[in-house]
């Protein structure tokens, strides 16, 4: 049960994540770092071990992979993962559809790792660029116009995603909505052809619906229901000098089963003794994805579009080699400039085909 009073046994620091002596930090922890904690001080790193068998961590360079979508027109995004909560797929479109899209199955969250273009919606344009998030709701009629390669990172959710609750912080939570872009309705006019595509993308799918008119002619729209575009840039990174906070202090939306953060530049961790990465753990209740956009940490330049899997209950976390260079360069590096998004997912995701084909060291 939980306590007020935390136990201690054995051999362990007076602070949290610091002062540990060569031992190694491991969390055993409940609801994604919220509920009940443990934290185990071993004497070897707990993520030095050889992996057998289809549960184990993964790492991706995922502009290797091609969806058909980067060669065809007409091609769809690939799937990377998926559970019965979500789906998490990439796209690379270079060229505007020549169909409209609309997701049965849940909304759409969109993260941009490069790329411009528009994205036309039923309630009005919304222009994107590198580091935006494009929320666009379930079942909203949609068309991309990409201005360039756009390298697209996906999440489909079977819920709707929501803002999450912003606690003791209030107006002060790191995602401030009135920063959000919501468009403005602008109707688009038939172009003399025959028929309009409409594509359903929904399980067992995709459908077709045709039209004989554009279906994006919604001359005005009104209540809370909407899509948006919301840059990292505007996201407020939260930072403490006497602890390494937990990624739940970075999270931008949720669905059911489904957290988003982001883990964005940020002044570092600054007290003598201070873990400054994050601390090993084995997240029981949740599997973790982190797709690299870019920056640094310690020196170290980011590798961009690197995308990671670390299922749940499975040690993870910066291996000891990456904690003794930031313990080296503790007077050196007052920031960290890290660009990563993070996805936890309650439910075990399960790896494509396609995606375990572009595993590194597979």
């Amino acid at each position: 049960m939980e306590s007020f009073i935390h136990l201690r046994k054995g051999v362990t620091p007076q602070r949290l994540h610091a002062d540990l002596d060569g031992l190694k930090d491991d969390e055993l922890g409940r609801a994604g770092f919220t509920g009940r904690t443990a934290i185990l001080y071993h004497r070897n790193d707990p993520t030095a071990f050889r992996a057998a068998g289809p549960l184990r961590p993964l790492d991706v360079l995922s502009n290797e992979i091609k969806p058909t979508d980067a060669v065809d027109s007409r091609g769809e995004p690939s799937l990377l993962f998926h559970n019965a909560d979500c789906r998490i797929l990439l796209s690379r479109r270079s060229t505007e559809m020549p169909f409209h899209v609309r997701h049965i199955d849940g909304d759409l969250l969109i993260f941009v790792h490069a790329g411009t273009g528009t994205f036309e919606t039923e309630m009005g344009p919304l222009a994107y660029r590198p580091g935006d998030w494009v929320y666009l709701p379930k079942a909203l009629t949609f068309r991309q116009i990409p201005d360039n390669e756009s390298f697209l990172f996906m999440i489909e959710a079977v819920d709707e995603f929501r803002v999450p609750p912003a606690g003791t912080l209030g107006r002060h939570f790191p995602f401030d909505p009135s920063q959000i872009t919501i468009p403005d309705p602008q109707p688009i006019d038939d172009d003399g052809r025959d028929e309009y595509e409409v594509r359903l993308v929904h399980e067992g799918g995709p459908s077709s619906l045709f039209y004989k008119h554009n279906p994006i002619d919604a001359e005005g729209w009104r209540g809370d229901n909407v899509p948006f575009t919301f840059n990292i840039d505007q996201y407020t990174a939260i930072g403490s000098e006497a602890i390494h906070l937990p990624p739940t202090v970075h999270l931008f939306m949720q669905a059911t089963g489904v957290y988003i953060m982001n883990f964005l530049p940020r002044p570092a961790e600054m007290l003598p003794g201070v873990e400054r990465t994050p601390w090993y753990h084995r997240n029981v209740d949740f599997d973790e994805i982190a797709f690299f956009h870019g920056g640094s940490v310690f020196g170290i330049e980011m590798p961009p579009s690197l995308l990671t899997h670390a299922p749940q209950g499975i040690h993870h976390g910066a291996p000891e080699r990456a904690r003794e260079r930031a313990r080296r360069r503790h007077d050196v590096d007052s920031r960290i400039e890290w660009k990563v998004i993070s996805i936890d997912t309650r439910r075990r995701l399960t790896p494509s085909p396609e995606l375990l084909t572009h595993v590194i060291g597979s």
